[in-house]
């Protein structure tokens, strides 16, 4: 529990240095920076699995793999899970239209290689990502016994959450720092649900034990 809260409070504090940041010159440099680099070579093989990193994180890709994954959850006798991983998605995406309209920033406009509406901080697809693969990631790594199998569940979840802000960079419609607050945001809401989560399941074995 405790470890939970500090992730939180961690989360918290890293997105108000960001959103306190995204006008200094620190912050302009940093984003520039970084664009630079991983904009210096864009072959098409590479724009395509970009892309591919991008659409899992879409609104499209993360509704059907959200149904079928509580779908899962229901089959497997999960159903506060199921409940909880449809509230930090949904809630999630709602929260992020909220801090997009607080902060309104506008998108880069360097070498764009594809076209997005609204406002840049943080990033959605970033948070999205945090949410919905790392709620799973838990998930999976509670259920299963195998260290290794542990292991693989982690290292996948970081890499494919990474590799998701990655290609917002690299297509241009991101900063750095955007993606870093949507990691943050996500990082916050999902352990703020995955509390919740605990104290409801908790109440219900105490109550359950007491009727017994």
């Amino acid at each position: 529990m405790w470890i939970g809260v500090l992730l939180f409070l961690f989360f918290v504090g890293v997105f108000a240095i960001l959103g306190a940041s995204i006008e200094t010159q620190t912050i302009r440099a940093f984003d520039s920076a970084v664009i630079y680099r991983m904009q210096a070579a864009t072959p098409s093989w590479l724009t395509s699995l970009m892309l591919f990193f991008t659409f899992l994180a879409s609104v499209k890709a993360l509704v059907v793999l959200a149904i079928c994954t509580a779908l899962t959850m229901f089959w497997q006798k999960k159903r506060w899970e199921a409940l909880f991983l449809a509230v930090a998605l949904g809630g999630g995406m709602v929260f992020n239209l909220l801090l997009k309209e607080l902060f309104r920033r506008e998108r880069p406009d360097l070498h764009r290689l594809i076209e997005e509406g609204g406002y840049s901080f943080p990033s959605g697809h970033s948070m999205a990502s945090f949410l919905f693969y790392g709620m799973v990631a838990v998930f999976l790594y509670l259920f299963v016994v195998s260290r290794l199998a542990k292991l693989g569940i982690v290292l996948a979840a970081v890499i494919l959450i990474a590799c998701v802000g990655a290609s917002r960079i690299y297509l241009g419609v991101h900063y750095p720092s955007d993606v870093l607050a949507g990691y943050a945001a996500g990082g916050a809401w999902l352990v703020l649900c995955l509390l919740g989560m605990h104290l409801v399941l908790e109440r219900r074995r105490a109550k359950k034990h007491r009727s017994n």
